[in-house]
């Protein structure tokens, strides 16, 4: 089972870089990932004696990167080295290697600086349509409380599902955060009309949310709801600072034409001034379920199940039980973990016929034994 393939970490080998690797090797650690490092050089050298150097410098850094990962037992893959502009050819290695998360820093902001967010990093984020996750500098990845705003769009939906996984295999709180823009009085509506108005749009806006969350398995998770009035880019941000976030996971629509490098402006506020690290989502999922089709024994599939459920696919989990079931309908651990998948998506009817049967299993062994042991002492 495989949750995250391929990270593609972009290197700078600045101060900050040391935090990015060691963040990509927990992630990695996390989901079994490989990992692979690039490093970009501009293209405009005109020395030859000086580009050589350059070369081998950046290469020798390269391969220190690569064993440093592989001493954690993190697989790795071909070192690149590129020419040119960082932001084309670090998007355009993540399509070629078909990875599924670019990991970058920040960058190291000074303190004239409005934003903390580097030029590099945002305009990867602009440009790739491969998720990104942004490592903060001077900040070690502790994930333990997460933030996914929300706005009903395709892309938020996307980000909350990754967000899900992430929060249970890092078992940390996840936050849902949905705000509800309100009107403000101008002179030609009363404040008792402007207070009707906000009051009416945020019961739409609340029972809108609570429809939307339907549509994901929170079963067993530690998350809490938070529907705040006001402009969506300061919410946000101060959820961020108040609960203390370790990440922020959100999706952004991508653009097309003329507006291709634009992000919306609310991820755009955001993504500029969040004090902690994030994850941005377009088209594509970071994290995604691909089991291994090649299974066909009941070892396999109950190694996978068990794997499933801890990660809260519930469904498949189910689906790799009773396959094993169907291989051998006295496999006791299988009827078992079944009724926690049951319970998990509280279904408590189907959780204790299933722990009933394993029960009644167990049962009809013991006696058959007993009956094995009688005959025995019986010489028969």
């Amino acid at each position: 089972m495989k949750l995250l393939n391929n990270i593609l970490l972009g290197e700078d080998f600045g101060k900050s870089s040391k935090n990015t690797l060691e963040s990509a090797i927990i992630l990695a650690k996390t989901f079994n990932s490989k990992v692979t490092p690039i490093y970009v050089l501009p293209d405009d050298i005109v020395n030859e004696k000086a580009k050589n150097l350059l070369v081998d410098a950046a290469s020798q850094k390269l391969k220190e990167t690569i064993e440093t990962i592989a001493k954690h037992g993190i697989k790795t893959g071909e070192p690149l080295l590129k020419h040119g502009s960082a932001i084309d050819a670090i998007a355009r290695a993540a399509v070629e290697i078909n990875s599924n998360l670019l990991v970058l820093g920040a960058g190291e902001s000074s303190v004239k600086q409005n934003f903390k967010l580097g030029t590099t990093a945002e305009r990867i984020i602009q440009k790739s349509e491969k998720p990104v996750f942004v490592v903060k500098e001077k900040t070690p990845l502790n994930i333990r409380q997460i933030l996914c705003p929300i706005d009903f769009s395709p892309a938020s939906q996307r980000a909350l599902t990754n967000a899900i996984i992430i929060a249970k295999k890092f078992k940390a709180q996840l936050t849902i955060l949905s705000v509800c823009e309100i009107q403000t009085a101008s002179w030609f509506i009363t404040n008792e009309v402007t207070e009707m108005e906000n009051k009416a749009r945020c019961e739409k806006h609340k029972a809108r949310f609570e429809s939307f969350l339907k549509g994901f398995s929170l079963s067993g998770l530690n998350w809490e709801p938070e529907i705040p009035q006001g402009i969506a880019a300061e919410e946000i941000l101060n959820t961020i600072s108040k609960k203390s976030i370790d990440l922020l996971v959100m999706g952004t629509a991508g653009r097309t034409g003329l507006n291709r490098l634009m992000l919306g402006s609310v991820t755009e506020k955001v993504i500029r001034e969040v004090p902690c690290s994030f994850l941005t989502l377009k088209s594509e999922d970071a994290l995604s379920l691909s089991l291994d089709s090649s299974i066909k024994d009941l070892e396999g599939y109950y190694k996978v199940g068990v794997q499933l459920l801890e990660n809260g696919f519930y469904d498949e989990a189910l689906g790799q039980f009773k396959a094993c079931l169907n291989i051998n309908n006295m496999h006791i651990p299988s009827y078992i973990q079944a009724a926690k998948v049951y319970d998990s998506i509280n279904e408590p009817e189907k959780a204790k016929l299933y722990r009933n049967q394993a029960f009644d299993i167990k049962e009809k062994l013991s006696y058959g034994k007993i009956e094995d042991e009688v005959r025995k002492l019986r010489g028969s």
